[in-house]
């Protein structure tokens, strides 16, 4: 693989220079991601289900540093270190270096947080300190790094998750830290050459997000990063990307001497702009494992093919491999509306899905969702409502290690099947301060007696209690209540240092138990992604 990508790369380092800087957008973070009712704009054509952006692409349609201008807060000295200082704090990198054919630049990151939890009399902290990097080297080369220490103990139904799955959701491994808290570290970056206007390549150790919504029915945002290569090519009105990664399976059954197994993923996303205002795409993913019963089988050299759709070569190598195929669409009424859908296939007969009596195989996964801006003519103000239904089984494989997952956590939704689930969000933004409120509601089932009713993507389906009748929901059946409201003020726009506030509602229950919670927090955060703990 190593000299199938090296040879890509050199063979386009002759084509034409280009003026753009390829740098991925720094925030990932829905509820600070400002700029996302320009991207929905007809007439700017842009690709709004590849994420994360390039920030060249953003430039073109909204120029950032403009936006930061108008957030300026004018220091109240007029010179000396007072002055850089506060400038520094407010409105500043705090280390960047430019010249004419490179930048670079250095920031803090931080996440201090104080949470109590008035139902059950606990409380929680968090504690991370890190630093991020990143510039270019000429008009084609970029980079970027972070890395964060953490320690932090969480209140009751996070640490109960952390102990089931063995991780902090979305940051990876621990140690224990005193009695009840854990210490955890996360790395991540990525190299970017951009040859020409047409195409993009990269290197990196994160996650990619493909999709319109909150959640992503095909690949998500909410797991450990892991390593990848991508190849984004451009052409008028279309974007096709390949997707090279390595995930890592910790559930599956190892000897105490062996390292965690491993397995490979190639993934495929077209996506067409075939109006102004609706644009369509189609993704595939293969998922394979590292061993099999013949031996070591790294990364197969057959699905390297560029070329989408990988059903025909399945069949010609006789795989036992697991494939997904999807579909997403996006549609803009008038300036400020904007609905979206997503269709995820993991498997699928046409006469069983008709037929009307609910096969176990049925393993399909739905969504659709709505986004409008300026409500009632009040810039800033935005609402967003989703709905996902995901059929029992779905993302899960006979073996384990080839179910559609990393570190113990779905590549896709962050609750894995089984579910339905109704989002709601309330965004106010205006100059630094931002406002976000969010209802969900989720019905589930979850396993019972060691069998497996189609919940937990990281065990076998074949130990299926039945084939037929098979709903959503079966189980022990579930219901989850949860509401936050957060108020944020942005410290420092150039890396979205905040300060926030917030309160969480949140209610479990089933005929075996309830679990409430109603948590206070407040935070100093550099707010770079959405951690997701809407679970």
């Amino acid at each position: 693989m190593r000299k199938f990508i090296f040879l890509v790369i050199i063979s386009c380092t002759s084509l034409i220079k280009i003026s753009a800087q390829p740098l991925i957008q720094r925030s990932t973070n829905p509820e600070f991601f400002v700029e996302e009712k320009f991207i929905y704009q007809p007439q700017n054509h842009f690709h709004t289900s590849v994420r994360p952006y390039l920030s060249d692409e953003l430039q073109q349609i909204i120029p950032e540093d403009s936006i930061k201008n108008t957030w300026k807060i004018a220091s109240i000295y007029d010179k000396g270190v007072k002055r850089w200082l506060w400038n520094k704090v407010f409105n500043e990198d705090l280390i960047k270096i430019q010249g004419d054919e490179y930048t670079f630049k250095v920031n803090p990151l931080v996440n201090f947080e104080l949470s109590n939890d008035f139902k059950n009399d606990d409380h929680a902290w968090v504690n991370t300190r890190g630093f991020m990097v990143d510039g270019n080297i000429g008009p084609r080369f970029a980079f970027a790094t972070r890395f964060y220490e953490n320690q932090a103990t969480f209140v009751d139904y996070i640490d109960k998750e952390i102990q089931n799955i063995r991780v902090i959701p979305g940051q990876g491994g621990y140690k224990p830290f005193k009695t009840s808290g854990y210490d955890f570290s996360r790395a991540e970056g990525y190299i970017s050459y951009s040859p020409n206007k047409y195409f993009n390549f990269r290197f990196g150790h994160g996650n990619n997000f493909w999709g319109d919504g909150y959640r992503s029915l095909l690949l998500g945002d909410s797991h450990f990063p892991y390593p990848y290569f991508l190849i984004s090519t451009t052409v008028w009105k279309i974007r096709y990307v390949n997707l090279y990664a390595e995930f890592m399976e910790r559930q599956s059954p190892r000897k105490e001497s062996e390292p965690y197994h491993k397995k490979y993923g190639t993934f495929h996303y077209l996506t067409v702009n075939i109006t102004p205002r609706l644009k369509v795409g189609l993704f595939e993913a293969i998922i394979w494992k590292a061993r099999d019963s013949v031996g070591y089988r790294g990364f197969d050299i057959n699905y390297l093919n560029p070329v989408i759709f990988y059903r025909p070569v399945e069949f010609s190598v006789g795989s036992p491999d697991n494939a997904l195929l999807g579909f997403n669409v996006s549609y803009t009424i008038g300036k400020n509306n904007t609905l979206y859908g997503q269709l995820l296939l993991d498997e699928f007969k046409l006469n069983e899905v008709f037929s009307g009596e609910k096969w176990w195989g049925n393993k399909q996964a739905v969504q659709l969702g709505v986004r409008v801006f300026n409500i009632l003519g009040i810039h800033g103000l935005n609402i967003q409502a989703e709905g996902n239904i995901i059929r029992p089984y779905t993302y899960s494989h006979w073996e384990s290690i080839q179910n559609y997952g990393h570190y113990s956590q779905p590549l896709a939704h962050p609750m894995g099947a089984n579910l339905k689930e109704g989002l709601f969000f309330l965004r106010y933004h205006k100059a630094r301060w931002h406002v976000n409120y969010q209802f969900q509601y989720a019905l589930y089932g979850l396993d019972t007696n060691n069998v497996s009713f189609g919940k937990n993507i990281f065990r076998s389906y074949n130990s299926r209690p039945f084939d037929y009748g098979v709903i959503i929901g079966q189980g022990l059946r579930t219901n989850l209540w949860r509401q936050e409201l957060k108020i944020s003020w942005m410290l420092n726009p150039n890396y979205n240092l905040n300060l926030s506030t917030g309160i969480v509602w949140r209610k479990e229950s089933n005929i075996q138990e309830k679990n409430d919670l109603l948590m206070f927090y407040v935070s100093l955060s550099t707010a770079l992604e959405k951690l997701y703990y809407d679970f």
